[in-house]
Formats: C-alpha cells, sequence, structure tokens
C-alpha cells in the first residue's frame, strides 16, 4: 500500500508542477495586418519557468532558433527546420534570442523574457546582430527593461 502511496505522490507533484505551465504561441509571418514585414508576433514574449513556446510556421521559409549567447546559462539551445513548427520549453529565467535565420537580418527577430531575474541580460546584449536584426533588440530590451522597472 505504501509503495502504491508514494507512486500516487510522485505523479500528482508532477502533475501540479506542470499543470501551472502555460503554452504561449507566436507565428513566424511575412506580413503582419498592421504592415509590419518579416515578423514574429507577438515579438516580445513574457513567460514563467516551465512554459512552453509555440512558433508556428503561419507563413512558409521561416524557422525559429536560438541565437548564440542569448540564452541563459544551461538552457537548451534550439534550431528549427524551415517552414514547420517548433515547440520550446523554456526552463531557465533569463532572456532568450529568437532570429528567422533567413530574415534576421530584416528584423525578424524576438525576445522572450522567462521569470523576473534575467542573469544574462547584459550578455544577452552585447550580442552582435546584423541590420534590422539589432535595431529590432534595441527596441525589444528597452522593453524588457522597462517592464522591470515597472515591476520594482
Amino acid at each position: 500500500m505504501s509503495r502504491l502511496f508514494a507512486i500516487s505522490a510522485c505523479f500528482a507533484l508532477a502533475f501540479t508542477a506542470s499543470a501551472g505551465a502555460a503554452e504561449i504561441e507566436v507565428k513566424m509571418l511575412n506580413q503582419t495586418p498592421s504592415g509590419g514585414r518579416m515578423v514574429f508576433e507577438p515579438n516580445f514574449i513574457k513567460a514563467n519557468p516551465g512554459d512552453t513556446i509555440h512558433f508556428v510556421a503561419t507563413d512558409p521559409s521561416h524557422n525559429a532558433e536560438s541565437i548564440e549567447g542569448m540564452i541563459p546559462e544551461g538552457a537548451t539551445p534550439w534550431k528549427g527546420e524551415f517552414s514547420k513548427d517548433v515547440t520550446v520549453t523554456v526552463d531557465k529565467a533569463g532572456v532568450y534570442g529568437v532570429r528567422c535565420m533567413p530574415h534576421a537580418g530584416m528584423g525578424m527577430v524576438a525576445l522572450i523574457v522567462v521569470g523576473t531575474d534575467w542573469p544574462n541580460l547584459d550578455e544577452a546584449k552585447k550580442v552582435k546582430n546584423p541590420g534590422g536584426a539589432k535595431k529590432r533588440f534595441d527596441a525589444l530590451f528597452k522593453q524588457a527593461e522597462d517592464m522591470k522597472a515597472g515591476a520594482q
């Protein structure tokens, strides 16, 4: 009987831990109704550790991949295939830089902020990104800093 109780308790703990996790959808788009081109929608994602991000290949020829130097220490990098959905669970607090490989220079990037403490923020801001990606990340980092300042 005690073995059955232990197994049930472990199952209940696992279920409880995953029950609070959110699932967030991010579309990979050629264009938004407001005229934005080559974008992740949304491109600023607030998540908690354990949340799942679904990058949906709404339009073809896009992928979603993490950017080296722009994920928390110990987090698992990912690289989605072109024109295919990719699902990522963010399990470490910090910031995660995301890009569409062929369209990053046009600014097709996103920033995921996980938790409320982002130990890798300064390192992520130092990563060199091309053209439109740099400009978009500057705006996304400002949004993150403004959000953090508002929470204090």
